[in-house]
């Protein structure tokens, strides 16, 4: 029995296209929080678009503080790891369309990284933190399916005036620690040397919350 010569060529898996019907929920990220459950470790809550279910995530340190860079519009000395892969596709002339948190086994998601380059649609596992810096360097929007949200969603009820200032309260933990009084206090040119300071040390957070203070000034 003859077989075919073997290629050394690496295998590229495609996407492609189900009979069957897949709701896809739109999901947007409502903050970043230290985790109480896993030291070191950070809970990323997404929100569904068009409804009141939440999905926390929980993510490493690294991968929390690559999405608070972005999402505080802080532009590092040095590009981080997903700011790599977003010169990467851009130079291979790859397109990313969108993320898809598309599975949870065993309490673990997992999803995947959509793009293009024009000819063909390629899918890319990746970790939803991963997945999540990358998405947001290229401003695509982030799915997830219904099976999935039904079974780790959290259903949030309308929120009361005490529960905005608790969402409003995930949301500042992207941005540095430590008194705002003190920072207040401080010259702009004052403000100014401890913001060069913290980039050069790549003390994001603490970089995002001068550069707050900063702007409320001007």
């Amino acid at each position: 029995m003859k077989f075919p010569p073997r290629s050394n060529s690496p295998t590229v898996y495609h996407s492609c296209a189900f009979s069957f019907n897949v709701k896809k929920i739109k999901l947007e990220i409502l903050g970043l929080s230290p985790s109480q459950s896993q030291a070191g470790s950070f809970a990323l809550v997404l929100g569904e678009e068009l409804g009141n279910r939440r999905l926390p995530i929980i993510i490493g340190v690294f991968e929390a503080q690559a999405i608070a860079v972005q999402i505080e519009n802080i532009v590092p000395n040095r590009p981080m790891t997903h700011d790599l892969f977003k010169s990467f596709a851009d130079g291979m002339n790859y397109t990313l369309k969108e993320i898809v948190i598309s599975d949870l086994k065993e309490g673990i998601f997992y999803a995947k990284i959509i793009c293009t380059d024009s000819l063909r649609e390629v899918e890319i596992d990746a970790r939803p933190s991963d997945a999540i810096a990358i998405g947001l360097r290229f401003d695509i929007p982030i799915f997830t399916y219904e099976a999935i949200l039904s079974e780790a969603g959290i259903v949030s009820s309308s929120l009361t005036d005490e529960e905005d200032e608790d969402e409003d309260a995930i949301k500042e933990t992207i941005k540095a620690t430590g008194s705002k009084d003190v920072i207040r206090d401080l010259s702009l040119d004052e403000l100014q040397r401890m913001l060069d300071e913290a980039l050069s040390k790549e003390d994001y957070e603490k970089a995002a919350k001068i550069r707050d203070e900063m702007g409320r000034r001007n």
